[in-house]
Order: C-alpha cells, then structure tokens, then sequence
C-alpha cells in the first residue's frame, strides 16, 4: 500500500512540475512582456584568477545581449521593443550539479530535475527576486583551462548553464554563448552538425540567400559559427557578428 502511495505521490509531483513548466514555457514566448532574465556568476574553478575577475563584473558586462535581441526582433517585426531585460545576480558560491557524461535519456531526465531543484533553493542573496530566465555562468581561467565543457540550456526549467572564461578579453564572446543557451530556453534548437560543429545549411547560414554563398559575414546565433567555405568556418567574436535567423526565429515564435 505505501509503495502505491509513494508512486503516486512521485506522479502528482512529475505531473505538476511538467504542467508549471508548460505553462511558463507558453508565457515565455507570447511575447507580450519584457522578459526577465538573471544571471548568477560562480567561481567554476575556484582559481583567484576567476574570482578576481567576477569581481569585476557590473551590469554593462552583459548589456550587449538585451540591446542584440531589442535589435533582432526590431528586424524581425517584433512588436514589443524590448523582448530581453538582464540583470546582473550575487555571485553564487555553489555550482550547479553536473549532466550525466552518457547523455543517456534516463539520467539526463534525472539531472534536469535536480538541477531544477538545486535552481529552487541554492541561496541567491538578496537577488532571490524570481526571474523568468535564470542563467548560472560558470567562469574559468583561461590560463588553465584551454577549452570549457558544453554549455546547455534547458526550455523545461527556464535556465542556462554557460561555461565561460574568466578574462575581460573574453566577455564580448562570453556574450555570445550565453544569448545562444538564453534562446534554448525558449524553444530555439542547434543549427550545426555535432560531429562537426559546422552551420547546417540552410538554417544554421545568418543569410543563406547570399550569392556567392561563401563567405558569410555573420553567424546565426544557434549555430554558432561563420562559415567561411564548405569546411571553414570561424567563431565569432561578438554579438555585432551573429544574426537570428528566420527559422530560429519561427521557433521562438517571433514570426510565423
């Protein structure tokens, strides 16, 4: 009898969170309000060298993003001005629980729940306001750590998880990827090949009706990278080099 109940306890919870995380994936791309997205710095190496630059961190550090997704969605003829409001959180001093290596289906299903729930209740200061979006950046010393894990953004949940370096000659493409998970979180999907990390035409080409097609002169933002000729391509190195492109914008209900 217990053990019925306790499933069924499990499946009204499974069943609630799946309904609040519908729900706020719904009104996350309805567009009719501003949304507000935070994000929290963690020291990911716990090196001084990061530390010594999250402590630098102000608001204008990220105020390139909210004025690309303004500019983006004024090009895509977006009603509301400012789709995108960021605002800088504490700097949090535990990180989020990493996703399973395996990528297998059961245990990442697992970690998305715990993350959520790490999300929940990890002591956010006096910035604990609830934000549509949550972004947790994980920042690291370039000197030591010459390439950084996958970061992810999950729609279910409505948060990022951006692994970036710790370096002011680094915070323009930091940028970059953190829009990029942002936009995971409501509904737009990688345009490049992951075998090969390169823009899959025609979704993953900023303009893929340029003529001749190579080279193009911007990224689309959720493929991540310019491409130069059929087997080059370069990353870019600020958000004045990334476009949205029309499909990504279709899936974020930007257009129809």
């Amino acid at each position: 009898m217990w053990k019925k109940v306790r499933i069924a306890l499990l499946l009204y919870v499974l069943l609630m969170v799946s309904g609040g995380a519908w729900l706020a994936s719904a009104r996350t791309t309805d567009w009719d309000d501003t949304l507000w997205v935070t994000v929290y710095p963690i020291n990911g190496d716990g090196s001084e060298a990061s530390a010594a630059y999250i402590s630098s961190l102000d608001p204008p550090t990220f105020q390139a993003i909210p004025r690309f997704f303004e500019e983006q969605a004024r090009r895509h003829g977006l009603a509301l001005r400012s789709p995108i409001r960021l605002e800088l959180g504490t700097t949090l001093a535990e990180s989020p629980p990493d996703p399973p290596v395996d990528r297998n289906p059961i245990r990442v299903a697992i970690w998305s729940l715990k993350l959520r729930y790490w999300a929940f209740r990890v002591d956010k200061g006096r910035d604990g306001v609830p934000a549509d979006i949550e972004i947790f950046i994980k920042y690291f010393d370039p000197e030591t750590h010459k390439t950084l894990p996958h970061s992810l953004g999950l729609r279910k949940g409505l948060i990022g998880i951006v692994n970036a370096f710790a370096s002011k000659a680094y915070s323009a493409s930091n940028n970059v990827v953190i829009a990029h998970e942002l936009l995971h979180t409501v509904g737009a999907t990688d345009k490049y090949d992951p075998m090969t990390n390169q823009p899959i035409y025609p979704h993953g080409f900023a303009e893929p009706n340029l003529d001749p097609l190579y080279p193009q002169l911007r990224a689309e933002l959720m493929a991540g990278r310019i491409p130069l000729s059929k087997v080059e391509d370069e990353t870019p190195r600020s958000l004045n080099q990334v476009m949205v492109g029309d499909w990504t914008a279709r899936e974020i209900k930007w257009i129809e």
